[in-house]
């Protein structure tokens, strides 16, 4: 939202009726405080919003006595281990600050700080499982990176104490998107500003500054000191590099918005056409152009289109079909792609590593020990790679030598107990016919030698069938068998509708199928033959008839 209409949804206010408002706030925040046992969470990211609410907080129970300061405030910070270093560095230093001036004034203040589950860190998922970089239709990083490792802290305070008040720098004068989220909750209200939350029982939702505009938030940082030991005009500094105004806010649940269009997110966002504070901080401050290949990796990751680095099949081995639109009525029966494929894992890797190594040469000292990627996340993609893609050739230790000149140390027992490895793989790649070959047989090896160790071989044959289920057909056929499939599913359908006139939509559907797909189950030229025969038979076929034809039937319809 700009200042044009901030200023029309917002009247402008002199500093008087600021400073009024300000000691307004102080009051119902050391009311809200004082009376009842329920514990305030406040979401701290570092932003200018969130400050502006802490600081407030601050003051308020500051001006309280000492005894009446008995309840424990509880300040959160998320951190996605893929943050603007340069803002994650800020956050880190303001914590270690924070704890320290509390302990000090004798302010019953916790810090804390939280990471995603190193299963759902963002480069575990990308290059390990090999998840696209999130788009609009597939946002899967802001579940797993903030709403889950919040939401496991509030709930366990929530577990403890019975219910919590989270404590939020949202602003309606942020977006007209987020002004209108905000009036949908206001059916929840349960004073002025403080709301119940529908997405988190036992839960309610303090918004001190809902009403500022962005000049009264810089405002009221400029004018009163920072309690816990920052220079706010080191924050102004930092939100003068690049253009939007919004920060990156701290996600609590699916109600709260993330990051989006916000100035400081994930340097690897690409919900976003383009990172405009990293390349801001880069163009305008030279001492910031060591953060050039974070910003190349972003902008690899965010092309417009990459499929042609994903998989035909999903993440779990089919071929899912989806119908696009096309325009003037026209329509195309297309496959979904799937994860990235082994190829662009193991180059998102190497990516990763290089810049990486880079950074820690050419960055500043207070910078050099940056980690973009950790030996937690390093073990669980080799991990992912060798457990459940079945890529034994163990590429992970040899990729990170070669990049970093360092042998790589897994964390995991044993892991460096392989029956299969690199040597065998060589082999597989010699004799196989193609990359589809290559993959069946390292599947069906890898799963055997996974049952080797186990007492008890139960389900060893069920996971031999997927492996020939999703990995037995080339990329042409596996579409084509799609697409007979779904073109039989939607003429069965029909017929069920109407068995004796849609019988023919039966036959259209197999005239359409790809005369590359196979089935092993449905012979087609049977199956037609079938059907061609049906129109002069005195019985009507059923499904049963169609698939479960006698194998020498030869079409004729035998009467006993």
């Amino acid at each position: 939202m700009n200042e044009l209409q901030q200023m029309s949804l917002f009247p402008p206010r002199n500093i008087g009726d600021l400073m009024a408002d300000i000691e307004i706030l102080k009051k119902e925040i050391q009311e809200l405080y004082c009376q009842d046992e329920l514990p305030l969470v406040i979401g701290w990211s570092g932003g200018k919003d969130s400050s502006a609410v802490l600081q407030l907080v601050w003051y308020a129970i500051a001006e309280l006595p000492m005894e009446k300061r008995h309840k424990k405030i509880h300040v959160l910070t998320n951190d996605t281990l893929v943050e603007n270093p340069i803002v994650a560095a800020g956050v880190h230093n303001s914590l270690k600050r924070m704890k320290v001036a509390a302990q000090e004034q004798g302010m019953p203040i916790e810090t804390h700080l939280t990471y995603p589950a190193v299963q759902d860190t963002f480069w575990v998922c990308l290059i390990g499982k090999g998840y696209p970089a999130p788009r609009n239709r597939f946002r899967w990083c802001t579940e797993r990176l903030k709403i889950q490792p919040t939401g496991s802290f509030i709930r366990e305070i929530i577990r403890t104490s019975g219910e919590v008040i989270l404590v939020l720098g949202t602003r309606k004068a942020e977006s007209v998107k987020r002004a209108a989220n905000m009036a949908k909750h206001r059916e929840w209200r349960v004073s002025e500003r403080l709301n119940a939350n529908p997405t988190r029982p036992n839960s309610y939702i303090y918004l001190p500054i809902e009403d500022w505009r962005t000049d009264e938030v810089w405002l009221y940082l400029m004018q009163w000191d920072n309690p816990w030991g920052n220079n706010n005009k080191d924050l102004l500094t930092m939100y003068r590099g690049a253009t939007a105004d919004n920060e990156c806010p701290l996600v609590v649940d699916t109600s709260t918005p993330s990051c989006g269009n916000s100035r400081f997110g994930c340097w690897v966002c690409t919900m976003v056409s383009q990172d405009k504070s990293m390349e801001a901080m880069i163009q305008n401050d030279e001492e910031k152009e060591w953060m050039q290949p974070l910003l190349d990796i972003r902008n690899e990751l965010d092309i417009p289109d990459d499929h042609p680095k994903r998989d035909f099949r999903r993440i779990y081995g089919r071929v899912e079909l989806f119908e696009r639109n096309m325009g003037d009525d026209k329509t195309s029966v297309e496959p979904i792609p799937g994860p990235y494929t082994k190829f662009w894992r193991e180059h998102w890797l190497r990516r990763v590593l290089e810049a990486q190594t880079q950074i820690r040469k050419t960055a500043p000292l207070e910078m050099r020990d940056i980690t973009l990627i950790t030996p937690e996340e390093l073990s669980e993609i080799r991990r992912i790679w060798l457990e459940q893609k079945h890529e034994f050739d163990d590429s992970l230790p040899r990729i990170y030598e070669e990049v970093t000149g360092e042998p790589f140390e897994d964390s995991r027992p044993a892991a460096e107990r392989k029956l299969l490895g690199s040597d065998e793989w060589t082999v597989l790649e010699e004799m196989c016919e193609d990359k589809m070959h290559l993959e069946l047989m390292a599947k069906l090896l890898d799963t055997e030698r996974q049952y080797y160790t186990k007492p008890r071989r139960t389900g060893i044959y069920a996971d031999l069938d997927k492996c020939f289920e999703t990995s037995s057909r080339s990329r042409t056929e596996a579409i084509g068998n799609a697409h007979y499939q779904r073109n039989l599913k939607t003429a069965v359908e029909g017929v069920k509708a109407n068995p004796t006139e849609n019988i023919q939509q039966v036959k259209e559907a197999i005239g359409k199928s790809n005369s590359s797909a196979k089935d092993d189950t449905v012979d087609i030229a049977k199956l037609r033959e079938e059907l061609e025969s049906s129109s002069n038979q005195s019985r009507q076929l059923s499904w049963a008839d169609i698939k479960y034809s006698p194998p020498n039937s030869g079409g004729s319809n035998n009467k006993d």
